[in-house]
């Protein structure tokens, strides 16, 4: 597979010099930038099915009518949570 190169890019020496500071060793620059790219598409990507999926509920929540208020969905959530954490913690 044949491989492709990024525009190159301009930065102020402060934002390269913190850049250089958080190198872990054995790291490269070009290896953070490539990671920093990848975990951002990453995150991109979930907040647009984050808000497809928040969209695509608003609709059906329109169309059949049926709506749950906010107390009981935190409520529904702590309880779940409050099961969880007695499995992991005991």
């Amino acid at each position: 597979m044949k491989t492709a190169t990024f525009p190159s890019l301009r930065v102020e020496p402060e934002l390269r010099d913190a850049a250089e500071s958080v190198l872990r060793e054995g790291e490269t620059l070009t290896g953070l930038i490539e990671t920093s790219v990848r975990e951002a598409i990453h995150r991109r990507r979930a907040q647009d099915e984050f808000i497809a999926r928040g969209l695509r509920s608003g609709e059906e929540a329109r169309r059949s009518g049926e709506y749950h208020s906010a107390d009981s969905v935190v409520a529904e959530l702590q309880g779940m949570l409050d099961e969880r954490r007695k499995k992991v913690l005991g």
